[in-house]
Parts: structure tokens; C-alpha cells; sequence
């Protein structure tokens, strides 16, 4: 099966993107967006044109769903590229490829995310200490632990954008988790903190629900740290 993908570009980030588009020809019924790349990326490459062009800047590390570093807008949808699979995500057998817009564009397909980064250290999103995972609470502490940090659930996001007082699911996530670990006398900055930062400006639409990769019950970790962090000192 042959594709089209369509690339977004762009050499620098003070540069006005541009379109580039690429003929693939999947090896096997499972390649993957991933996979494409890194074959498209070999030897010498043109573009349907006949034109010459550079490497596509992309970002990978682990290419088995575990690291979030190849998170993209794939055909409008954010994605991870080592989860997508080609046939699955084409239309007519064309594919666009566009960096993360919630953040600064740097180069192709790649953006500055370090704001999420930022965002956990101003939240304190870690324990100090060491934890044990023995009792039933722990289910909430190890499901906030599979969080990829991709980003996929702030470009869906109505109410994140890069620096804003809105952090978004990616700091909620291991928030959840510590605030169902810590006991009260010590979480009591991080509830204000998330008060502030999360609580605040969620607007609870809840598309990040159905776009996490990671298949987070973002819902439920979402109501059980609002209930900890809020709800019940307000009635005590």
C-alpha cells in the first residue's frame, strides 16, 4: 500500500510553516506512523514533486508506547506515531503530519513542551519520601503512574495553552496520585496548589478523557482528587 503523507514544516521557529508531501510504500500491514518516518528519513529524499529535501525533524525515544516523545497531530487527531498504524489512521490513503499546536513550534514536527515540565515542578508533583504500595488506595498512586507526559491531552484541551494558570491533565494525573498517598497535614499545599492550577480553570469537557494513549481513567482520577483536595475540608 502506498501513501501520501503530507508534513508540516518548518526550518526554524521564527519560520512561516510550509507543506511537504511524501510517497511511502508500507512494508508490512503494520507500519506504523513511526516506522514511516525513520524509512522515509533513509538515504536520499524527495518529495512527490522530484524536489530534494532534508530529514523530518521528529522527536522518538522508546517507539513502544511508553515514553510519549513522538506524540503529533496525525490527520488532526493527536497521537502517539508508534501507535499509529497506518491503515488505521489514513484517509483515502493520505496522512498529515503536524507538530503539537499547544506549544511553541521549533522545528517539523517538533515543539517546546517544556512548559509541562515547569508546570510539575511548580505544582511539586513528587513525594519526597518512600512510599509503599500495600494497600487498596495504591490503585489510584500506580493508574496516575502510567501517565506517558505526551501532551495529547492539553492540544485537545479548550482551556490549556502554554504558560497559562490552567496546568491541564498532564499535572493533574500524578497529582491525583499523590494526593491520595499523602496524609492531610502534608498535602496541604499541594491542595491549594491545585486549587489554583487545576481545579480552578477545568472546565470539565473531558475530551482528554478519550485521547489519552495511555487509555487513563482521567474521570475518575479527576473526581477523586477534586473530593481530597477540596470537597472534603470544605464540609468537615
Amino acid at each position: 500500500m502506498t501513501y501520501e503523507i503530507t508534513v508540516l514544516r518548518r526550518k526554524t521557529p521564527e519560520d512561516l510553516p510550509y507543506e511537504q508531501t511524501f510517497r511511502y510504500e508500507a512494508r508490512t500491514g503494520a507500519d506504523t506512523v513511526a516506522s514511516a518516518l525513520i524509512n522515509i528519513n533513509r538515504g536520499s529524499l524527495t518529495d512527490v514533486n522530484g524536489n530534494k529535501a532534508e530529514p523530518i525533524a521528529w522527536e522518538c525515544s522508546c517507539l513502544q508506547k511508553k515514553c510519549g516523545a513522538c506524540a503529533m497531530v496525525i490527520n488532526c487527531i493527536p497521537r502517539l506515531a508508534c501507535d499509529s498504524v497506518l491503515s488505521a489512521v489514513a484517509a483515502d490513503d493520505r496522512i498529515r503530519l503536524e507538530p503539537l499546536r499547544k506549544f511553541p513550534a521549533v522545528r517539523d514536527l517538533i515543539c517546546d513542551r517544556s512548559v509541562m515540565r515547569e508546570n510539575l515542578k511548580t505544582i511539586t508533583a513528587w513525594i519526597d519520601e518512600e512510599v509503599s504500595l500495600k494497600d487498596d488506595k495504591d490503585n489510584i498512586l500506580f493508574e496516575a503512574g502510567k501517565c506517558l507526559q505526551c501532551g495529547c491531552c492539553l492540544e485537545v484541551c479548550p482551556n490549556f495553552y502554554a504558560e497559562g494558570r490552567f496546568f491541564g491533565m498532564n499535572a493533574m494525573v500524578p497529582v491525583a496520585g499523590l494526593l491520595e498517598k499523602l496524609p492531610a497535614d502534608k498535602s496541604r499545599r499541594l491542595r491549594k496548589k491545585y486549587s489554583k492550577h487545576i481545579y480552578a480553570d477545568c472546565a470539565k469537557s473531558l475530551a482528554c478523557h478519550d485521547i489519552c494513549p495511555a487509555g487513563l481513567d482521567i474521570e475518575k482520577l479527576l473526581v477523586n482528587s477534586n473530593a481530597i483536595a477540596l470537597w472534603k475540608h470544605l464540609f468537615k
